[in-house]
């Protein structure tokens, strides 16, 4: 959707429900038929104003939110024909705003003076940080990186979020009175005592997932068996990594392609990424595997990377059986064993938060690894709390905003019940 004729003409698809289906999709509840309704009559300026007004990081939502489950997933339009494209009248109102330097007023209460810290600026701790603000509190978000944006800077590559839309986060936020600390990092240059002895009244743990999955491909040593994270961060840096050759991706969701594409782009011989299910069961958005096949990724289902042949530090070739994926228990199917060339192996098969960070500061996990909370969004440590992937698994940015909502909502109950602000 590039101008404003086609925007109209999709706006006009909206029925304007009474009972919105669309927003009840959203997880975080954008008010769809309202802002749509502005398009129509030509108030762009309105319209950013409903999406702002809700949600800080709507730009970046509609580039990265599965529309499809979401919004444009439950719009009535799409039960007998085609859904209207929320996520493109979303994204061309932010890309209007963006170009003629519209600027939000955000509304603030009066300030009450008590501190909260935000751990990690991730989009769940922008939120909490952001929610926070808005209500009077001294906020302020610790970030272990250079930059602000967790998974948003570092973790989705710029052909599926364009870095200018992260880069102005930052004026954004400090508009609203935070603070923002970064090269700080938690468990190392503070923990939470320290920052309960500096005064900040609660906490919120906004840290993600970010220790990598991965089992033994061989005993040999070799610099080429790579980690989605590194490889992501990597070329988000514009730092190229040489001599990938060709490229083994191990996984099947989002991060997967985002690797496949990433190592076409550092200039790899070929990139295949190997799935030990089938197409219909592949976490990986339809959209996003459209893309990486048409960047060239190569895509082998039910397939098990067992081992890799490694000489003198260099792989030669993977080891790989194929799988029967027909029930939820996935099996190899004996005698059906083949190698692959390879030069280059990355591992895209999921993140999972410190278990050691998070037990050392005495919080309690529950089975899977992900930390406990009530009602809340409360840690068992009293004034902490916690949102995004350290406590919800397979979050997409929109879930994790809305976590991080949550646990704001939490925060400001917790400090009034104490009685510290009435």
């Amino acid at each position: 959707m590039n101008n404003l004729e086609e925007m109209l003409k999709e706006a006009n698809e909206c029925l304007n429900c009474k009972n919105p289906l669309c927003r009840k999709g959203c997880p975080i509840a954008t008010k769809i038929p309202e802002f749509i309704n502005e398009i129509k009559k030509n108030n762009l300026n309105k319209a950013y104003e409903i999406l702002q007004e809700n949600n800080i990081m709507s730009d970046i939502c509609s580039n990265v939110c599965p529309y499809e489950e979401y919004c444009s997933g439950h719009c009535v339009k799409g039960i007998k024909g085609k859904p209207v494209s929320v996520s493109k009248l979303e994204k061309f109102v932010n890309l209007w705003a963006r170009e003629n330097n519209i600027k939000y007023e955000y509304k603030l209460e009066k300030t009450n003076g008590i501190k909260v810290a935000i751990i990690g600026s991730g989009p769940a701790g922008i939120e909490c940080a952001v929610d926070l603000a808005k209500k009077g509190y001294k906020v302020t978000i610790f970030e272990r990186e250079e930059q602000i944006g967790g998974l948003l800077t570092y973790g989705i590559p710029g052909f599926r979020l364009p870095r200018n839309i992260t880069e102005n986060l930052t004026n954004r936020i400090t508009s609203l009175g935070i603070e923002i600390k970064t090269n700080i990092e938690f468990g190392k240059d503070m923990n939470l005592n320290t920052l309960k002895e500096s005064g900040f009244e609660a906490i919120f743990l906004g840290i993600g997932a970010d220790i990598p999955s991965t089992y033994n491909l061989s005993d040999a040593s070799c610099e080429k068996i790579y980690k989605s994270d590194y490889i992501l961060k990597e070329y988000n840096a514009k730092r190229i990594i040489k001599n990938l050759g060709d490229v083994i991706v191990i996984g099947g969701g989002n991060v997967a392609t985002d690797s496949a594409r990433a190592a076409i782009r550092m200039g790899a011989k070929s990139s295949t990424i190997v799935y030990r299910r089938d197409n219909s069961k592949m976490p990986a958005r339809q959209i996003e595997l459209d893309e990486a096949l048409e960047d060239g990724v190569k895509i082998i289902y039910n397939t098990r990377v067992i081992s890799a042949d490694i000489k003198e530090g260099k792989i030669e070739k993977i080891n790989c059986t194929k799988t029967d994926s027909s029930t939820e228990k996935v099996v190899d199917i004996e005698n059906s064993e083949f190698n692959i060339k390879a030069d280059s192996v990355i591992f895209a098969i999921g993140l999972k938060p410190n278990k050691e960070l998070i037990e050392n500061e005495g919080i309690e996990l529950d089975e899977t690894g992900l930390i406990k909370l009530d009602e809340n969004s409360m840690t068992n440590v009293e004034g902490v709390f916690a949102g995004g992937d350290v406590s919800q698994s397979k979050a997409t940015v929109c879930k994790a905003i809305y976590s991080g909502r949550e646990a704001a909502y939490g925060i400001d109950k917790y400090i009034k019940e104490k009685g510290i602000i009435k």
